[in-house]
This record gives C-alpha cells, structure tokens and sequence, in this order.
C-alpha cells in the first residue's frame, strides 16, 4: 500500500485539507444564515475545486513513489474521478 513517506508532502497535504474544512465550516454558516443559493453554490464549487487539487496532488505522491505501473494509475484515477 501507498503511504505519504516525505513529511514536507504530507503538511501541505494537510494544510490544503484544512482549507477545505475551513470552507465547508464557511458552507454551513451560509446556509445556517439563509444566504443566497447562488452564494452557496459558489462557495460549494471552490471547495470541490480545492478537494479536486489536494486529491490529484495525492495522484502525484502515488507517481512520484513509482509503486504503480501507469496502468494502474489511470484506473486509480478512472476509478476516484
């Protein structure tokens, strides 16, 4: 199994984690206020962007260990897009 092995990958696999928590807390406030749907939707979009780029930084972790044959990788990633 594939682990994250460098520490400096792992914090900023962390620290994106924590943005994106950080927005999903902001989500719940908007929608705890009645705010505008569009508003929401918007700020919905930016965290699924934001989840989107920390998993295919994880996608690179997983190339970068050489674990993998490329086959697999793409089915990886067939697999969790």
């Amino acid at each position: 199994m594939t682990t994250v092995h460098d520490p400096e990958r792992k914090r900023a696999l962390m620290m994106r984690l924590k943005r994106v928590e950080g927005q999903l807390r902001g989500i719940q406030r908007l929608l705890e206020s009645d705010s505008d749907c569009e508003q929401v939707a918007q700020q919905m979009a930016a965290a699924r962007k934001a989840l989107d780029k920390t998993f295919f930084s994880m996608v690179g972790c997983v190339i970068a260990q050489g674990d993998l044959p490329p086959d697999d990788v793409a089915d990886m990633l067939a697999r969790f897009s």
